[in-house]
């Protein structure tokens, strides 16, 4: 019987005392062959207990009476009307400006595989410190993955397995990009590193060879396809990250 690949989610479950018997078992017999994870996930165990240390008192004292609902809803009620006007002020200089913030940053590559990298890079580093819920969709349930992001794409992304690379799939996400709807997968390692993978339409650049690209520490590669753009991108070297990025590119050729 294969064993089901621990998750990030599921050593934090362990932390707060959420798991099974039989899957806290083999979390601990995980956790003792990789002593570098144990290490930290006591470091975080230790944090969880001085957290609720210092604010277990505070949750024991009486409700302040400025915190009544009653007092709290007489205020936002008369702010509601201010809040819909700066909204629609907000949206009338949106339309001036065409595509918004975008306008502040033109550049020819805007619609390219630059774009893509960017947005790429903009997803690690939102989701990928998120120790709670990086991924919306777990590997669990990769069918559901496939046929959710199928759905919102013209057509449905391959979603690549780098287990050979040592990387284990977590799960994925819609995200939104400049050409709509994308799928966001994201992987780990046994040492805790990180990748993301971003997968778009795309309007342009049909065909256009692999590239590298940087922000800041995150180093990506990203090439285009059959009208869909593919970004690979995480915290390795540039040369580390090509052959996974190759790997997945074959992947993706094979399953067109």
């Amino acid at each position: 019987m294969t064993r089901r690949p621990i998750t990030d989610d599921e050593l934090h479950a362990d932390i707060d005392g959420q798991l099974d018997d039989a899957r806290r078992a083999e979390v601990a017999a995980y956790l003792a062959a990789h002593p570098d994870l144990a290490a930290r996930m006591q470091d975080y165990a230790a944090q969880r207990g001085a957290l609720r240390a210092a604010l277990d008192p505070v949750a024991d004292e009486p409700l302040p009476s400025r915190l009544n609902l009653a007092h709290i809803a007489r205020p936002a009620a008369s702010a509601r009307g201010a809040w819909l006007r700066n909204l629609a002020a907000a949206l009338a200089l949106v339309s001036l400006g065409g595509i918004g913030g975008w306008a502040l940053h033109p550049s020819p590559a805007a619609d390219g595989i630059a774009a893509l990298a960017r947005e790429a890079a903009d997803s690690f580093a939102v989701y990928s410190p998120d120790l709670i819920q990086p991924v919306e969709m777990r590997a669990d349930d990769l069918d559901a993955l496939r046929a959710w992001s199928g759905a919102h794409m013209p057509q449905p992304p391959e979603i690549p397995d780098l287990a050979p690379a040592g990387f284990r799939l977590m799960g994925g996400r819609i995200v939104p990009t400049s050409h709509g709807a994308g799928l966001m997968v994201m992987y780990d390692d046994d040492r805790g590193i990180r990748l993301v993978m971003l997968t778009r339409p795309m309007a342009g650049d049909h065909g256009q060879r692999m590239v590298p690209n940087t922000q800041g520490d995150v180093a990506g590669w990203s090439w285009t396809a059959a009208g869909m753009g593919y970004s690979l991108v995480g915290p390795l070297d540039p040369d580390r990250l090509h052959p996974i990025a190759d790997e997945v590119r074959r992947q993706v050729a094979l399953a067109s």
